[in-house]
């Protein structure tokens, strides 16, 4: 009897590496550099002789990269994240802060809904804070440090099949065209991934492709963090759509180099932070006193922006015919409202996937419906809170699931909780960071306590 998902899920948040490697395949190829093709490639490297990483960027450079044009606006690892990340790198926590990366244990993380501080959960799980340069960069560190693990630095143009099996992919650099072989090839390429062409282009099916609009803009800017500033590592603000303000929602973050990193985000016309002189009044005027506190302090260069037009999911799970040795993970995906921060810790699960699907010692010759039925579970935990909460949005307009009015009073209850109640918020935070699944709340229980710590609060 298969597992339930809510099983599932909490399986892949214990999958460790394994004690002893053990090669299941011989040459695996990653196509994309991205934090979740270099997770990938982390769990290859347990079980394949040798893996190569086929990326347009220079693998060697720092900083921020050009494949990733949001790399300068705020990314967050949630502690589920930050929990994958410690299990495939050991001491992964101590080489970032080395790095410049700040703690966010429970007690340095606030967050505000409508502008009402909510309770902190105690014994809610450690992150970090850091930059997405400064956590993508120790990550790619520990990757290329191990020895079955190159890197190419080349344009992917195609994929090559033989005989019902993906065999490597086809590349181009300086000029010149080459083939990188593989019994197993992984699309990392994000969201913009032409996977979907290329299976089409061979005589494939190419999946379903869903989007949701969700028009978001956002803003970011570093500014000069001083001891006099907040002590809190994280802080967030939310706005419901019911709500009178025209900003979806701020964060701010410490980050490397003594610097605050702070974020605005808005929808449709909305655009906070166009200018500074925007995004700092809007800080001052519109959030809790300790943004205006960050808001005064130098600001160091200008602000970036960015939009973010839909999410994406494509549900390769759902596809008839599908060559062998080929899979997808992260953005290539599924890709979601980045309010929700869950990029990175999504990207962590799927290695997950990848590393149980591995571990089971698949046959190379059959297409790898495991692996997609196990990142089904955690691509539809993800897309199904991130889709529900912008269904709320007033210029969202579906498409809407069954049952949505009902269980969108359900999810207000419980959002409510966690203003005020303790365990509705432990529950909620373990679900918001992929730790559990969304069932966990969709009990009675739950449902009760929330009901009666709304009925105290007001």
């Amino acid at each position: 009897m298969p597992l339930s998902p809510a099983r599932v899920l909490a399986a892949l948040n214990a999958v460790r590496p394994p004690e002893q490697a053990s090669p299941v395949v011989g040459r695996a190829v990653v196509v994309g550099g991205s934090v979740a093709g270099l997770l990938a490639a982390r769990v290859l490297s347990d079980y394949a002789e040798s893996v190569v990483v086929v990326d347009r960027d220079d693998p060697q450079a720092t900083g921020g990269r050009p494949g990733v044009p949001q790399g300068t606006q705020l990314h967050a690892l949630l502690p589920g994240g930050f929990l994958q990340l410690e299990r495939l790198f050991p001491g992964f926590r101590g080489q970032a802060l080395a790095q410049g990366a700040v703690e966010a244990p429970p007690g340095a993380r606030r967050s505000y809904l409508d502008g009402r501080l909510k309770v902190v959960v105690p014994d809610d799980a450690d992150s970090l804070a850091g930059s997405r340069p400064l956590l993508e960069g120790l990550i790619r560190q520990q990757v290329l440090r191990l020895p079955n693990v190159k890197t190419v630095t080349a344009r992917a143009t195609g994929l090559v099949c033989e005989g019902g099996v993906a065999t490597g992919v086809r590349c181009e650099a300086g000029g010149a065209t080459g083939v990188e072989s593989g019994a197993l090839v992984v699309d990392a390429m994000g969201r913009s991934s032409r996977l979907s062409d290329w299976l089409e282009q061979a005589g494939w099916e190419r999946p379903a492709l869903r989007r949701m609009t969700v028009n978001l803009n956002y803003a970011t800017a570093l500014f000069r963090r001083r001891e006099t500033h907040p002590q809190a590592t994280v802080v967030l603000a939310l706005n419901t759509p019911g709500s009178s303000s025209d900003v979806a929602g701020a964060a701010f973050f410490a980050v490397e180099d003594g610097r605050w990193m702070a974020m605005m985000a808005g929808y449709g016309d909305n655009r906070p932070g166009r200018t500074a002189e925007d995004f700092v009044r809007r800080l001052r005027e519109q959030f809790p006193p300790e943004f205006g506190e960050v808001a005064g302090s130098e600001l160091l260069g200008a602000v970036q922006t960015y939009r973010h037009a839909d999410s994406r999911r494509r549900d390769f799970h759902g596809l008839r015919r599908l060559p062998a040795g080929l899979v997808s993970v992260g953005d290539a995906v599924a890709s979601f409202n980045p309010v929700y921060g869950q990029g990175m810790t999504a990207a962590s699960l799927h290695a997950a996937c990848l590393s149980t699907y591995l571990r089971s010692g698949p046959d190379p010759g059959m297409p790898a419906r495991r692996f997609f039925a196990l990142q089904k579970v955690v691509v539809d935990v993800a897309w199904s809170m991130s889709t529900s909460a912008d269904l709320a949005l007033p210029h969202v307009d579906g498409p809407y699931p069954r049952g949505y009015r009902f269980s969108s009073w359900v999810s207000r209850q419980i959002v409510a909780a966690t203003v005020t109640d303790v365990p509705t918020a432990r529950r909620f935070n373990e679900v918001v960071s992929l730790r559990a699944h969304p069932r966990s709340l969709a009990t009675p229980g739950v449902l009760l306590g929330a009901l009666r710590a709304n009925r105290r609060a007001r």
